[in-house]
């Protein structure tokens, strides 16, 4: 069984489709180029590393009162000479358009996209406990067979999830039904909790 992703936190839409949008642009762009995996590589190091050392800069970066001339001459100071051109260039573009402080989300759709055009989905495993190296493999070959896909995989752990398994691939939530080897997987990761429970090894959700 399948059905549309829901969240319990809230999710912006408009954002959400402004951040495709620009992720886009900068995926094309960067294919022209011949650099796309770099140039994706090079903002998402800029936003998950660099930024938050930096947590000025990504202040000024994200405030509408900072004139998109401030922000460039501080993208040339952070990023010329350092980054790609069409890195450079993605990042005044944003900054020209008051996206800057988008950054993060707009990397993860371009992530997203870039995966999609290599036949690579995006998928989040979610477990009641955490699993080791092997488990995790041997659950995102199961599933890329249950599924005929190609996974980019990435594991959280959710002790409310009694059932063993819950596999959110782009905007699709499966639960142990969509397929017997989900089953499987389920059942197995069950009994591994009940032995948990049974030996006060498991974390109940606060």
């Amino acid at each position: 069984m399948k059905r549309p992703a829901t969240d319990t936190k809230h999710v912006d839409i408009a954002a959400d489709r402004v951040a495709k949008t620009y992720a886009q642009a900068i995926v094309e762009a960067a294919e022209a180029a011949g650099c796309r995996r770099e140039v994706i590589a090079e903002l998402g190091a800029l936003a998950r590393e660099v930024m938050p050392r930096v947590p000025e800069a990504a202040a000024v970066f994200a405030s509408p009162k900072v004139p998109p001339e401030e922000k460039a001459r501080i993208i040339d100071r952070l990023a010329k000479g350092r980054l790609r051109e069409t890195s450079v260039n993605s990042l005044h573009v944003l900054a020209r358009h008051g996206r800057l402080g988008m950054l993060g989300a707009v990397v993860d759709a371009a992530e997203r996209l870039a995966d999609a055009r290599e036949g690579r989905r995006q998928a989040t495993f979610t477990t009641a406990l955490p699993l080791d190296a092997a488990e995790q493999a041997r659950i995102v070959a199961d599933t890329e067979r249950a599924l005929s896909a190609t996974l980019v995989p990435s594991f959280a752990v959710d002790p409310a999830i009694i059932g063993g398994l819950v596999v959110r691939v782009g905007d699709t939530i499966y639960d142990q039904s969509v397929a017997t080897a989900l089953s499987r997987i389920g059942g197995r990761l069950h009994e591994r909790n009940i032995h948990a429970i049974q030996n006060g090894e498991y974390s109940w959700p606060t």
